[in-house]
């Protein structure tokens, strides 16, 4: 047996540089790059190794490491899951920095590998810098915390141990059910031991990425309930992304006259104006899709987890013979809501079923059609009116700030979204021209996840525009990536909102009888709450200090200039604009559909005991489907 003398470091980087992905004939690299941090956890071990393989593992040098995770999610859901990024870290904090960014792809079942620095294996000295000392277990380190939000955990303590811990972390990578965060945990020492590896270990691996096909019975069973619906639904999830089933469902969509609302991640699933697309639904969904979900006798789920978002916490879909038939590659998901499971690949799944429905036999009746098409209508003249700005001079409003980058871009732009009062607005009223330009976090809703992601779309698509839509309070969790954007020359557009404070929590705490309460960005007053003058906080400065360049937007006319400017721009540019938020003035469409979110059931207060009534009422119309 032929073998190489590397470390333990040097051995992973090759091997990582030598793994690859297909699925329907495309071939991806599987790791296109490492980001890292470094210090003394790392440094000389995958550090020392980065550089002498430079040639074959590209490096990106972050400043946060919660933003690399971020950065290499954008990666590997742009690049259909098909490739991602290495991240690698010190021990103590830099490791656990790793855990928010871990849970987010987890939980979006986005792959993402991370080979945190580990305590030394072999403990000449006991504690080191950094160590979490655990009493009663001498083999547990900080890095454990990583534990339940990986879908693969293992602490590499010897040299050989690395040949299977390394296999079975690409195979969980380029699993369609089980991606997610990989953790390879690396203890210092071991990173830089030596070892005599069988070049045989890397030796070009291509990893198949499964399009499984429907079982024959369930698949009958799936044609007989679809063709006993009179009022049919599908919901679209991000499982129709990651499977690349867009044009499956639409050529669906389009023979069965069914129509099709979307989550959140499923938005674009559709075009905005193909006949059959009905906007997002749930709790931040349309009037059109949402009245559809109350009285749809068959819900069919199309890789979606159906979160209670979608779900409006139980009390949507109202039918009372309703059924759920889920399309889903997860089996765990397709038996969600007692549905009736068809355990498929999106794409593979719609095509059998489509073949087996014998389509253009079966259509939606003429009424129904008729009926979600006017809906559509009026629902798009409420956008048109949300968007529309009678005066140009004045503050933009939020819902006119979108309006505004509605009208100006196209099919190749990229939005990028996660958290704050925009995911709201953003699914009701923004336009999905393309099957990727709608992008938003909110299966985790993190804050702080839309710049570094914005970065790891754009290294994955150079050539479109990628916008990072912000608001402040998601600005101030995690602007550093900015520093990133500059360094690399990564012409990333951020369209940076003012509105001095948490704008969806504050209005939620209205609704609950929080008053708002620490909700805004605001001086506190003799009564302790913060609702004094707004803080003298100049965000633009501050993007511009970190050597991005900022356009300040005071108008609507000044906004539609300014995003213009930044979409021509060829270097990092960000768009500043305070909204108005004058209760005066228009905004976006109330939730069309409720969410649960528990009020005090005992309080003093008018406006909590008001809240509570309101929350009982809600309550009693929640529904188990059995």
């Amino acid at each position: 047996m032929t073998t190489t003398r590397l470390t333990v470091a040097q051995a992973l980087v090759r091997f990582l540089a030598a793994q690859y992905t297909e699925r329907d004939g495309e071939r991806r690299r599987l790791i296109g790059a490492t980001w890292g941090i470094f210090g003394h956890g790392n440094v000389a071990g995958l550090g020392q190794a980065l550089i002498e393989y430079a040639e074959v593992m590209p490096y990106h040098q972050g400043r946060n490491e919660q933003s690399m995770v971020h950065a290499a999610v954008g990666y590997a859901r742009q690049s259909n899951r098909l490739s991602t990024h290495a991240v690698t870290t010190s021990i103590g904090p830099g490791a656990t920095n790793l855990v928010t960014g871990a849970a987010l792809a987890t939980v979006n079942h986005l792959p993402v590998l991370l080979l945190p620095g580990d305590v030394f294996a072999t403990r000449p000295a006991d504690p080191v810098l950094q160590q979490l000392e655990v009493p009663y277990a001498g083999d547990v380190s900080v890095n454990d915390s990583l534990r339940p939000v990986s879908k693969y955990f293992d602490r590499v303590t010897r040299p050989e141990a690395l040949i299977p811990s390394a296999l079975q972390a690409m195979r969980v990578l380029t699993d369609p059910v089980d991606t997610g965060a990989v953790t390879l945990a690396l203890p210092q020492d071991v990173q830089a031991e030596a070892f005599d590896w069988p070049e045989e270990f890397f030796a070009e691996r291509v990893w198949t990425v499964r399009r499984p096909g429907a079982d024959p019975v369930e698949l009958a069973g799936a044609v007989r309930v679809i063709r006993a619906a009179k009022r049919p639904l599908v919901i679209a999830g991000g499982g129709v992304h990651h499977s690349r089933a867009e044009e499956a469902l639409a050529e669906f969509a389009s023979a069965t006259r069914i129509p099709v609302a979307s989550t959140q991640a499923g938005k674009g699933s559709l075009r905005h104006d193909h006949p059959q697309d009905v906007g997002g639904v749930g709790h931040t969904g349309t009037a059109t899709a949402d009245e559809l979900a109350r009285t749809a006798d068959l819900v069919i789920g199309v890789g979606t987890r159906y979160t209670d978002f979608t779900t409006a916490s139980g009390t949507l879909f109202a039918h009372p013979d309703v059924r759920f038939l889920n399309l889903n590659i997860a089996p765990f998901d397709g038996h969600k809501l007692s549905g009736l499971p068809l355990v498929a690949d999106a794409r593979s799944g719609l095509a059998e079923l489509s073949e087996a429905l014998g389509l253009h036999e079966h259509r939606a009746a003429d009424a129904y059609v008729t009926e979600y098409s006017e809906d559509k209508e009026r629902w798009e003249q409420r956008v048109d009116a949300c968007f529309e700005a009678d005066e140009i001079d004045v503050r933009p409003t939020q819902p006119q700030v979108i309006g505004a980058l509605d009208a100006l871009v196209d099919e190749s732009d990229i939005i990028i979204n996660a958290a704050g009062s925009l995911p709201g607005d953003l699914h009701k009223l923004w336009r999905a021209r393309s099957r990727d330009q709608y992008h938003l976090e909110y299966g985790y809703s993190c804050m702080g996840y839309e710049i570094p992601a914005a970065i790891g779309v754009k290294l994955a698509a150079p050539e479109r525009n990628v916008w990072a839509l912000v608001g402040d309070g998601t600005y101030l969790m995690m602007p550093t990536e900015i520093v990133t954007a500059v360094q690399e020359g990564i012409a990333i557009k951020i369209l940076l909102l003012q509105n001095h404070g948490y704008a969806s929590i504050g209005g939620l705490s209205e609704t609950v009888g929080g008053e708002r309460f620490g909700t805004a960005y605001r001086f506190p007053t003799e009564e302790g709450t913060y609702t004094g003058a707004p803080l003298p906080v100049d965000l633009a400065a501050n993007a511009a200090s970190l050597g991005m360049r900022v356009l300040r937007a005071k108008t609507v006319e000044e906004l539609r200039a300014a995003l213009a400017e930044a979409r021509a721009a060829d270097t990092p540019t960000c768009v500043y604009v305070e909204t108005e938020t004058s209760d005066t003035v228009s905004g976006a469409p109330p939730a069309q559909a409720w969410w649960d979110v528990p009020v005090a059931e005992t309080a003093t207060r008018p406006s909590a005991v008001k809240a509570r009534e309101l929350y009982d009422r809600h309550v009693s119309t929640r529904r188990r489907h059995l």
